[in-house]
Parts: structure tokens; sequence; C-alpha cells
């Protein structure tokens, strides 16, 4: 490989790797700094009705409508659901694989589900169908 193609390569990488680490949605209203700098992380309230068992993140088939990307108090992650329930999230892939995902975020204090993780892309509310883009 030419000398120049790979300072390219490298430093493209390097920008795709560094912006995967700044992965929260800004504007999302369900994570904030409190005074003391910690970070105060909410996440989508369980409803009122019984839910099933969580279809757990290690099982691929839990995910055939693709990821749901849920701020929690351990950062980003990729869960199977929007309420984040132990067991059905993982580690954030986003930046290094493409997957379908939506980005629940709290908006107006209500809960919504966005194509990209930007506030201002198709949100709606987290009780009406999706609409997963591949990123």
């Amino acid at each position: 490989m030419k000398p120049i193609a790979y300072l390219i390569n490298s430093v493209v990488l390097s920008l795709a790797v560094g912006s995967a680490s700044a992965q929260f949605v800004k504007g999302n209203e369900a994570v904030s700094t409190m005074p003391d700098g910690t970070k105060k992380v909410e996440t989508p309230p369980l409803p009122g009705m019984t839910l099933g068992p969580p279809c757990l993140a290690a099982q691929v088939s839990c995910t055939p409508s693709g990821w749901r990307m849920v701020e929690t108090k351990d950062g980003l992650q990729e869960c199977t659901e929007i309420y984040a329930r132990a067991g059905t999230c993982r580690a954030s892939t986003f930046g290094t694989e493409r997957r379908p995902r939506l980005w629940i975020v709290k908006l107006k204090g209500a809960w919504m589900q966005c194509q990209h993780p930007d506030i201002s892309s198709k949100c709606v509310s987290t009780k009406t169908l999706p609409h997963a883009v591949i990123q």
C-alpha cells in the first residue's frame, strides 16, 4: 500500500473510532449531569402491564427488528427492548458494526425512538411502530 493511502486510511479509522466514544444523543433529557459532576441516567419505565420474560442480548433471535440503543448507567448499550432490563443489553457496537438500530431518548418528557443518534432525525413515540435504519 502506498504511504499516502496508508496515512489516509489510518486517519479515517482513528476518526471513526474517536466518534464512536461520544455516542450519547445530544438533547436526550434522560441523561443529565448533576452539580457534583456525576451523570444521572433514566431509562424508560416498565409499563403497568406484566411483561414476559426478558429476551437476553446473548440470544441472536431476540433482535429481528434491530437493536434499541439506550443510554444506561453503564453508558450506551444495545438492548433487545427499550426498558433495559437486566440481561437485555450489551456493550454498544455502534461505529464498528452496521446493524438496524433505534435510539431511545426522552424528549419533552416523552419517551421516543429516533432513526439516528440525533433528535432532529425522525423520532416517534415508543408506543408506535418504529422506523429502524441500518447504521
